[in-house]
């Protein structure tokens, strides 16, 4: 891949953090020496990574946080500071989705950003228009999953089948062992995370079917969709459905006969593990908040931050 240097770097997790959070004597965490809110680098990240970047921001700011439930957007757990004015915090921080986020470091409107997939050829076609190239580095891991309504009795497809399906070849769910009934497949808009996941990943080349009648914009769209159509199937990843809509309705498939789970997303046995990237310019100042945001991030202690957001490290 053009304009891509991919730096590898491993290490462990679990955790999960549901009420405010404030960090121990025991563990110190990641401390950046001279950081504050006033010279904190401008970072971006897709809809899914949200909640970690702002488990960064205060974690590393010395801030509390707490999880809570955005009734009037779109009924998805986010984290919040626990601080009395958000001047600084909404400067320094934006949450633009996968294509936006690659666009505005490009741009150079951001200098970090965190994001669930490598940059789409658009975007690298574009960071090449600009003189740029990138830094990316995997920090968690993540999971690319097929969703359905809790009601339809099918809980596992085959690579084949979905392929199948999104080509329109398999039209009704008792060709895959389900109802009688047609099968809805949605897809996702243009550029998004989910969507190229699943044309690189999935697809990986082969044309999908015309589904322009069935594009489901937005992250929590699939979820409010197939709340309601029990034969629709569409996707998204595995931390957004877990840690952000936490939905009882709406459950995951496995794949190629692999639950997605803790366990098979850490030893990479379920066939759609993914990473979460932190991608800088190359040409960031190494002296730079940002990019002492961005090695910190691939420490011991940033591995333990990274946790403490409900994602899988690496």
């Amino acid at each position: 891949m053009k304009n891509l240097k991919i730096t590898l770097t491993f290490g462990l997790l679990f955790g999960f953090l549901l009420l405010s959070c404030k960090k121990s004597n025991e563990d110190p965490g990641v401390v950046i020496d001279g950081l504050t809110a006033e010279n904190y680098p401008k970072v971006d990240c897709s809809t899914s990574a949200g909640p970690l970047q702002t488990i960064i921001y205060c974690e590393l700011l010395g801030l509390n946080y707490s999880w809570s439930r955005n009734m009037a957007l779109d009924n998805v757990f986010y984290v919040h500071p626990d601080i009395d004015d958000y001047s600084d915090f909404y400067e320094k921080t934006s949450v633009s989705g996968t294509h936006g986020a690659y666009m505005s470091l490009i741009n150079k409107e951001s200098d970090l950003i965190l994001v669930a997939r490598e940059p789409s050829n658009f975007e690298l076609d574009a960071a090449g228009l600009e003189g740029v190239e990138l830094e990316i580095t995997p920090v968690a891991l993540d999971a690319f999953i097929f969703i359905t309504n809790t009601n339809n009795p099918v809980n596992s497809l085959t690579t084949s089948q979905i392929k199948d399906i999104y080509k329109n070849n398999i039209t009704n769910w008792k060709e895959v062992g389900g109802n009688d009934s047609p099968i809805t497949p949605y897809v996702r808009n243009a550029n998004s995370g989910s969507q190229e996941l699943m044309e690189s990943l999935v697809m990986k080349g082969e044309p999908m079917a015309d589904w322009t009648e069935a594009v489901l914009s937005g992250m929590a769209g699939p979820f409010s969709t197939l709340r309601w159509d029990e034969n629709g199937l569409c996707y998204t990843v595995y931390y957004y459905k877990e840690q952000m809509v936490r939905d009882q309705i709406v459950k995951h498939l496995s794949v190629d006969g692999v639950y997605p789970d803790k366990k098979t997303i850490k030893n990479q046995s379920y066939p759609y593990t993914t990473f979460v990237y932190a991608v800088v310019r190359q040409d960031l100042d190494r002296t730079s908040m940002a990019f002492k945001v961005y090695e910190a991030l691939q420490t011991k202690g940033g591995k333990r931050m990274i946790e403490k957001s409900g994602y899988i490290t690496n």
